[in-house]
C-alpha cells in the first residue's frame, strides 16, 4: 500500500468538470472512459499539488470550466507517512493561482517538500525526437522531485538571462551593465547544472538496482557549446569573455539553457531517438519507474504517479509489467484508458473509475 496518496480529492469548475469528489484509498486508480470525457482533466488536477504548472502547463484563466469561467478549485487531502495535510489550490475569474497548505498561505517550494507527483503523458512520446527544450523540462521536472528548490533556482537564472538578453538585443556594449546580471546567472546556473547531473545519478542507480521488464536508458547530459563551466566563478568569467558573440547573437549562447538529455537503449546500443515508438515509450516509463524508485529509496515513500493512455504503444505482457511495478513500487497511480480491459490484469489490486461526458459536464463513478 502507498505511503503517499490522496484520501480525497475535490473539483469545482475545473476543465470539464463541474463538479466532482472522490474518497480514496492508497491502491492505483484505473479511470476509464471515451475520448473527451474529462479523464486527462483529473489527472491534471492532481498534478498541481506539485510544484509548477501542472502536466498541461495550463495558464490559471484556461482552467476554469466554460462558459461560466468563474474561476476555479482544487482541493485534497494528502496522507504523508508522518503527516496529513489538506491543500487547496484555486483562481478566481483568471488571475494567478493561490495555495493554501493546512489553512495557511504557502509557496510552491513548501509544496513540493510535502508532495512528489511524477507524470507521464502522451504529449511526451516525441520526446526523444523532438526539440531540447523538452527534454531539459523532463530533467528539470526529475531533478525538482529530489530538490524542490531547483525551482527557484531555475527562475533566478532565468530572470537574470532575460535581462542580459535585453541588454544585449539593445546593443549594449558598456561591460558595467552586464556585471551583477553575470554574477547571478553564474551562480544559479553552476547550482541548476549540479542539481540535475545529481539527479541523472540517481536515476542510474534506480535503473541499476531493479530487475524490470522495461529497458534500461544510458543518459548523458551534454551543452550545445562545449562543457558547463564546472563552478559559478568559471560560468561568470566565461559569459565575459563571449559577451561581444552574444551581442551579435542578441541572446545568451552559453549556460543550462543550452543543455540536452540523451538517452541510449543500452541493450542495443541504440540512441532513443533512433528506436521504435514502443522502444521509446518503454524508455519512458523505465524512468519514470525509476524516478519513483529513487524517490522511495530516499523520502522513504514512492511518489504518486500520473500515467495519461499508458497503455498505448504497450503490449499486453509490457503492461502487465508496468502494473506489476506499480504495485511493487507502492504508488497510487492514477492511470487512463479508454476502456477497462486495458486494466483487466490490475483486478482487486486497483480502484476503477469511469469517467462519462453527459450534457456538457463530465461525470465521475466508481
Amino acid at each position: 500500500m502507498a505511503d503517499l496518496y490522496l484520501s480525497q480529492l475535490e473539483l469545482s469548475h475545473f476543465r470539464s468538470h463541474l463538479t466532482a469528489r472522490l474518497e480514496l484509498d492508497a491502491r492505483p486508480l484505473a479511470i476509464s472512459g471515451p475520448n473527451g470525457a474529462g479523464k486527462t482533466n483529473i489527472l491534471e488536477a492532481v498534478s498541481l499539488f506539485s510544484p509548477g504548472r501542472g502536466l498541461r502547463r495550463g495558464a490559471a484563466a484556461d482552467i476554469a470550466r466554460r462558459p461560466e469561467a468563474i474561476g476555479w478549485k482544487v482541493k485534497g487531502v494528502l496522507r504523508a507517512p508522518q503527516a496529513l495535510h489538506e491543500i487547496e489550490i484555486w483562481s478566481e475569474e483568471g488571475q494567478p493561482r493561490q495555495l493554501r497548505i493546512d489553512g495557511k498561505p504557502a509557496s510552491q517550494v513548501t509544496l513540493g517538500q510535502i508532495a512528489r507527483v511524477l507524470w507521464l503523458v502522451p504529449a511526451m512520446d516525441r520526446l526523444w525526437i523532438e526539440s531540447a527544450e523538452g527534454r531539459r523540462r523532463f530533467l528539470d521536472r526529475i531533478t525538482m522531485s529530489f530538490i524542490p528548490e531547483h525551482a527557484d533556482v531555475s527562475l533566478n537564472h532565468e530572470k537574470a538571462m532575460r535581462e542580459r538578453n535585453r541588454l544585449l538585443k539593445d546593443q549594449v556594449r558598456d561591460g558595467h551593465w552586464y556585471v551583477a546580471l553575470e554574477r547571478q546567472m553564474a551562480e544559479a546556473g553552476a547550482a541548476i547544472h549540479a542539481n540535475r547531473l545529481a539527479a541523472l545519478a540517481r536515476i542510474e542507480a534506480a535503473q541499476g538496482e531493479a530487475e524490470t521488464s522495461f529497458p534500461v536508458a544510458a543518459l548523458e547530459l551534454v551543452m550545445a557549446e562545449g562543457e558547463m563551466p564546472p563552478c559559478p566563478a568559471d560560468y561568470r568569467d566565461a559569459l565575459s569573455d563571449t559577451r561581444f558573440r552574444d551581442l551579435s547573437a542578441g541572446r545568451t549562447l552559453i549556460g543550462p539553457h543550452r543543455a540536452d538529455l540523451l538517452a541510449v537503449y543500452v541493450a542495443k546500443g541504440m540512441a532513443a531517438r533512433d528506436c521504435s515508438t514502443g522502444e521509446q515509450k518503454a524508455l519512458l516509463v523505465s524512468l519514470i519507474l525509476a524516478n519513483g524508485r529513487a524517490l522511495k529509496h530516499a523520502l522513504g515513500a514512492a511518489p504518486i504517479l500520473l500515467l495519461d493512455e499508458v497503455a498505448a504503444h504497450l503490449d499486453a505482457t509490457r503492461r502487465a509489467a508496468l502494473y506489476d511495478e506499480i504495485c511493487a513500487l507502492g504508488s497510487q497511480s492514477w492511470m487512463t484508458g479508454t476502456g477497462p480491459e486495458l486494466f483487466a490484469e490490475l483486478g482487486a489490486r486497483a480502484q476503477h473509475l469511469q469517467v462519462d461526458e453527459r450534457d456538457g459536464r463530465s461525470v465521475v463513478s466508481f
